[in-house]
Protein backbone atom coordinates (compact mmCIF):
# COMPACT_ATOMS: atom_id res chain seq x y z
CA UNK A 1 0.00 0.00 0.00
CA UNK A 2 2.36 2.50 0.72
CA UNK A 3 4.54 1.51 -2.18
CA UNK A 4 2.11 2.26 -4.45
CA UNK A 5 0.82 5.62 -2.78
CA UNK A 6 4.75 6.58 -3.47
CA UNK A 7 4.60 5.36 -7.23
CA UNK A 8 1.23 7.54 -7.23
CA UNK A 9 2.44 10.24 -5.61
CA UNK A 10 5.07 10.27 -7.69
CA UNK A 11 3.29 10.27 -10.94
CA UNK A 12 0.87 13.28 -9.52
CA UNK A 13 4.01 15.58 -9.29
CA UNK A 14 5.48 14.72 -12.69
CA UNK A 15 2.37 15.67 -14.08
CA UNK A 16 2.10 19.16 -12.06
CA UNK A 17 5.23 19.88 -13.59
CA UNK A 18 4.18 19.04 -16.75
CA UNK A 19 1.27 21.24 -16.62
CA UNK A 20 2.64 24.07 -14.90
CA UNK A 21 2.65 27.71 -16.61
CA UNK A 22 6.54 28.12 -16.68
CA UNK A 23 7.14 24.78 -18.59
CA UNK A 24 4.08 24.93 -20.88
CA UNK A 25 5.45 28.11 -22.22
CA UNK A 26 9.01 27.25 -22.28
CA UNK A 27 7.58 24.55 -24.65
CA UNK A 28 5.88 26.85 -26.61
CA UNK A 29 8.39 29.42 -27.33
CA UNK A 30 10.79 26.01 -28.00
CA UNK A 31 8.82 24.88 -30.28
CA UNK A 32 8.30 28.20 -32.18
CA UNK A 33 12.15 28.50 -32.80
CA UNK A 34 12.63 25.10 -33.46
CA UNK A 35 9.92 25.91 -36.72
CA UNK A 36 11.37 29.46 -37.71
CA UNK A 37 14.70 27.65 -37.55
CA UNK A 38 13.31 24.54 -40.20
CA UNK A 39 11.28 27.40 -42.18
CA UNK A 40 14.63 28.98 -42.30
CA UNK A 41 16.67 26.55 -43.86
CA UNK A 42 14.12 24.81 -45.69
CA UNK A 43 14.45 28.87 -48.07
CA UNK A 44 18.12 28.94 -47.71
CA UNK A 45 18.21 24.99 -49.03
CA UNK A 46 15.64 24.67 -51.35
CA UNK A 47 13.66 21.84 -49.20
CA UNK A 48 10.11 21.81 -49.24
CA UNK A 49 9.26 21.36 -46.04
CA UNK A 50 5.56 20.46 -47.03
CA UNK A 51 6.92 17.32 -49.86
CA UNK A 52 6.60 14.28 -47.34
CA UNK A 53 3.79 15.80 -45.48
CA UNK A 54 0.96 16.20 -48.39
CA UNK A 55 -2.17 16.51 -46.56
CA UNK A 56 -1.09 19.44 -44.13
CA UNK A 57 -2.71 22.71 -45.01
CA UNK A 58 -0.75 25.23 -44.03
CA UNK A 59 -1.92 28.25 -42.22
CA UNK A 60 -0.56 31.79 -41.74
CA UNK A 61 -1.57 34.65 -39.37
CA UNK A 62 -1.27 38.10 -41.22
CA UNK A 63 -0.77 41.04 -39.16
CA UNK A 64 -2.82 44.53 -39.68
CA UNK A 65 -0.94 47.48 -41.16
CA UNK A 66 -1.61 51.05 -41.82
CA UNK A 67 -2.21 51.86 -45.57
CA UNK A 68 1.21 52.84 -47.66
CA UNK A 69 1.94 52.68 -51.39
CA UNK A 70 3.37 50.00 -52.87
CA UNK A 71 6.61 50.67 -55.28
CA UNK A 72 8.04 47.37 -56.02
CA UNK A 73 10.93 47.58 -53.69
CA UNK A 74 9.23 46.45 -50.76
CA UNK A 75 11.06 48.58 -48.41
CA UNK A 76 7.72 50.39 -47.02
CA UNK A 77 8.82 49.80 -42.67
CA UNK A 78 5.25 48.44 -42.62
CA UNK A 79 6.32 45.28 -44.16
CA UNK A 80 9.10 45.20 -41.01
CA UNK A 81 6.16 44.03 -39.15
CA UNK A 82 5.94 40.53 -40.60
CA UNK A 83 8.22 37.70 -41.27
CA UNK A 84 8.84 35.97 -44.73
CA UNK A 85 7.73 32.42 -45.71
CA UNK A 86 8.77 30.41 -48.36
CA UNK A 87 6.84 28.61 -51.57
CA UNK A 88 8.38 25.97 -53.46
CA UNK A 89 8.37 23.88 -56.40
CA UNK A 90 5.90 20.87 -57.42
CA UNK A 91 4.91 18.65 -60.12
CA UNK A 92 3.62 21.21 -62.62
CA UNK A 93 0.74 20.26 -65.58
CA UNK A 94 2.14 17.04 -67.27
CA UNK A 95 5.38 17.00 -64.96
CA UNK A 96 7.06 13.80 -63.87
CA UNK A 97 8.93 16.25 -61.63
CA UNK A 98 9.46 19.47 -60.05
CA UNK A 99 11.20 22.13 -62.18
CA UNK A 100 14.49 24.08 -61.07
CA UNK A 101 14.44 25.97 -57.94
CA UNK A 102 14.86 29.32 -57.21
CA UNK A 103 14.02 30.29 -53.78
CA UNK A 104 11.19 31.98 -53.83
CA UNK A 105 9.56 34.10 -50.28
CA UNK A 106 6.36 36.08 -49.58
CA UNK A 107 5.18 38.80 -47.15
CA UNK A 108 1.43 39.29 -46.41
CA UNK A 109 -0.68 42.31 -44.99
CA UNK A 110 -3.67 43.74 -44.16
CA UNK A 111 -5.54 46.77 -43.55
CA UNK A 112 -8.89 48.45 -43.61
CA UNK A 113 -8.66 48.56 -46.92
CA UNK A 114 -7.22 45.57 -48.57
CA UNK A 115 -4.58 42.98 -48.47
CA UNK A 116 -0.61 43.50 -49.54
CA UNK A 117 1.07 40.92 -50.78
CA UNK A 118 5.40 41.13 -51.65
CA UNK A 119 6.87 38.50 -53.27
CA UNK A 120 10.93 38.32 -53.06
CA UNK A 121 11.72 36.00 -56.12
CA UNK A 122 15.80 34.48 -57.47
CA UNK A 123 15.95 34.17 -60.92
CA UNK A 124 18.37 33.91 -63.93
CA UNK A 125 16.76 35.24 -66.79
CA UNK A 126 13.51 36.94 -67.38
CA UNK A 127 10.73 35.27 -69.71
CA UNK A 128 8.52 37.92 -69.90
CA UNK A 129 7.57 39.66 -73.37
CA UNK A 130 4.00 40.10 -72.40
CA UNK A 131 3.04 44.01 -72.90
CA UNK A 132 -0.45 44.73 -71.91
CA UNK A 133 -2.70 43.44 -69.09
CA UNK A 134 -4.82 41.37 -69.23
CA UNK A 135 -2.73 38.83 -71.76
CA UNK A 136 -2.22 34.77 -70.84
CA UNK A 137 0.77 36.28 -68.19
CA UNK A 138 0.49 32.46 -67.13
CA UNK A 139 2.82 31.56 -70.37
CA UNK A 140 5.76 33.36 -69.01
CA UNK A 141 7.44 34.36 -65.52
CA UNK A 142 4.47 35.36 -63.11
CA UNK A 143 3.32 35.06 -59.24
CA UNK A 144 -0.05 34.21 -58.63
CA UNK A 145 -2.39 35.10 -55.80
CA UNK A 146 -5.74 33.09 -55.24
CA UNK A 147 -8.17 34.57 -52.61
CA UNK A 148 -11.10 32.68 -51.31
CA UNK A 149 -12.84 34.74 -48.63
CA UNK A 150 -16.11 32.66 -48.65
CA UNK A 151 -16.11 28.91 -48.65
CA UNK A 152 -19.91 28.78 -48.94
CA UNK A 153 -19.33 29.47 -52.80
CA UNK A 154 -16.50 28.17 -55.17
CA UNK A 155 -15.45 31.31 -56.58
CA UNK A 156 -12.69 32.56 -55.71
CA UNK A 157 -10.21 35.53 -57.10
CA UNK A 158 -6.80 34.94 -59.07
CA UNK A 159 -4.50 37.93 -59.34
CA UNK A 160 -1.43 37.75 -61.48
CA UNK A 161 1.68 40.05 -62.11
CA UNK A 162 4.85 39.77 -64.50
CA UNK A 163 8.16 41.11 -63.87
CA UNK A 164 7.28 44.35 -66.67
CA UNK A 165 4.39 44.91 -64.07
CA UNK A 166 1.50 43.63 -66.40
CA UNK A 167 -1.73 42.03 -64.79
CA UNK A 168 -4.53 39.71 -64.86
CA UNK A 169 -7.52 40.06 -61.86
CA UNK A 170 -10.18 37.62 -62.63
CA UNK A 171 -13.03 36.59 -60.23
CA UNK A 172 -13.04 32.52 -60.94
CA UNK A 173 -16.06 30.46 -60.73
CA UNK A 174 -15.39 27.00 -59.99
CA UNK A 175 -18.50 25.08 -60.80
CA UNK A 176 -17.49 21.07 -60.57
CA UNK A 177 -14.17 21.24 -61.66
CA UNK A 178 -14.64 23.67 -64.50
CA UNK A 179 -13.54 27.29 -64.15
CA UNK A 180 -13.80 30.17 -66.47
CA UNK A 181 -12.56 33.87 -64.91
CA UNK A 182 -14.88 36.87 -65.06
CA UNK A 183 -12.69 40.01 -65.58
CA UNK A 184 -13.42 43.09 -62.96
CA UNK A 185 -16.63 46.06 -64.48
CA UNK A 186 -15.84 49.49 -63.35
CA UNK A 187 -12.07 48.80 -62.87
CA UNK A 188 -10.98 51.90 -61.79
CA UNK A 189 -10.39 54.32 -58.18
CA UNK A 190 -10.59 52.53 -55.11
CA UNK A 191 -11.75 49.13 -56.62
CA UNK A 192 -8.09 49.03 -58.84
CA UNK A 193 -5.16 47.19 -57.69
CA UNK A 194 -1.92 48.82 -56.89
CA UNK A 195 0.61 46.88 -58.25
CA UNK A 196 4.99 47.75 -59.11
CA UNK A 197 7.83 45.43 -59.65
CA UNK A 198 11.33 45.90 -59.57
CA UNK A 199 14.21 43.45 -61.15
CA UNK A 200 18.28 43.22 -59.47
CA UNK A 201 21.00 42.84 -61.24
CA UNK A 202 20.16 43.33 -64.63
CA UNK A 203 17.33 45.19 -67.03
CA UNK A 204 13.21 44.94 -67.04
CA UNK A 205 13.35 43.11 -70.33
CA UNK A 206 12.38 40.15 -71.89
CA UNK A 207 15.37 37.89 -71.69
CA UNK A 208 17.45 40.08 -69.28
CA UNK A 209 20.10 38.23 -67.00
CA UNK A 210 19.44 39.08 -63.77
CA UNK A 211 19.78 37.76 -59.92
CA UNK A 212 16.54 38.52 -58.41
CA UNK A 213 12.70 40.34 -59.14
CA UNK A 214 10.35 41.81 -56.83
CA UNK A 215 6.41 41.89 -57.09
CA UNK A 216 4.45 44.20 -54.71
CA UNK A 217 0.73 44.62 -55.33
CA UNK A 218 -2.46 45.93 -52.98
CA UNK A 219 -6.00 44.16 -53.69
CA UNK A 220 -8.72 46.45 -52.05
CA UNK A 221 -12.00 44.26 -51.10
CA UNK A 222 -13.72 47.00 -52.71
CA UNK A 223 -12.86 45.02 -55.68
CA UNK A 224 -14.06 42.03 -54.48
CA UNK A 225 -17.66 43.18 -53.72
CA UNK A 226 -20.19 41.87 -52.73
CA UNK A 227 -18.32 38.85 -51.51
CA UNK A 228 -15.94 41.20 -49.27
CA UNK A 229 -17.28 44.38 -47.94
CA UNK A 230 -15.41 45.13 -45.82
CA UNK A 231 -12.22 44.42 -43.87
CA UNK A 232 -12.55 40.98 -41.86
CA UNK A 233 -12.71 40.91 -38.26
CA UNK A 234 -9.62 39.92 -35.95
CA UNK A 235 -9.78 35.53 -35.57
CA UNK A 236 -11.07 35.57 -39.45
CA UNK A 237 -10.11 33.09 -41.85
CA UNK A 238 -9.85 32.87 -45.49
CA UNK A 239 -8.59 30.31 -47.95
CA UNK A 240 -5.76 31.08 -50.23
CA UNK A 241 -2.50 30.10 -52.04
CA UNK A 242 0.20 31.77 -53.20
CA UNK A 243 2.26 30.19 -56.84
CA UNK A 244 4.97 31.31 -59.03
CA UNK A 245 5.95 29.77 -62.50
CA UNK A 246 9.65 30.73 -63.41
CA UNK A 247 10.42 29.44 -67.30
CA UNK A 248 14.51 29.91 -67.19
CA UNK A 249 14.94 26.09 -68.37
CA UNK A 250 11.63 23.62 -68.00
CA UNK A 251 8.63 25.65 -66.34
CA UNK A 252 9.38 25.69 -62.68
CA UNK A 253 5.23 25.86 -60.84
CA UNK A 254 5.39 27.12 -56.88
CA UNK A 255 3.00 26.85 -54.62
CA UNK A 256 2.28 27.48 -50.85
CA UNK A 257 -0.22 25.10 -50.44
CA UNK A 258 0.46 21.55 -52.47
CA UNK A 259 -1.85 20.90 -54.78
CA UNK A 260 -1.64 17.82 -57.76
CA UNK A 261 -0.48 20.57 -60.45
CA UNK A 262 -3.18 22.36 -60.76
CA UNK A 263 -3.51 25.89 -59.10
CA UNK A 264 -7.21 25.67 -59.19
CA UNK A 265 -7.97 23.30 -56.85
CA UNK A 266 -9.77 25.35 -54.22
CA UNK A 267 -9.92 23.00 -51.55
CA UNK A 268 -6.55 22.04 -51.39
CA UNK A 269 -5.60 25.78 -50.58
CA UNK A 270 -3.98 27.06 -47.05
CA UNK A 271 -5.76 29.06 -44.41
CA UNK A 272 -4.84 32.55 -44.07
CA UNK A 273 -5.69 33.86 -39.98
CA UNK A 274 -6.35 37.76 -39.49
CA UNK A 275 -4.16 38.89 -36.34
Amino acid sequence: MVKSELIQGYIQGKLRLINSKPLKNLLITTSKVLFRILCLAAFLFGINIYSTAQEIVPEITIKKTTDFKVNGKGNSPQWEQTEWFGIFPQKGPKQAIAGTNHPTRVKVLYSETGIYCLYDCQDETLTSSIKKDFGRLFTEDVVEFFLWPNTDYPIYLEYELSPRNKELLILVPNIGGAGMGWRPWLYEKDRKVQHETSVTGGKRKNKAKITNWKAEFFIPYAVMSPIVKKAPPSGTHWRANFYRIDYDQEPTYYTWAKTSGSFHEYEKFGIIAFE
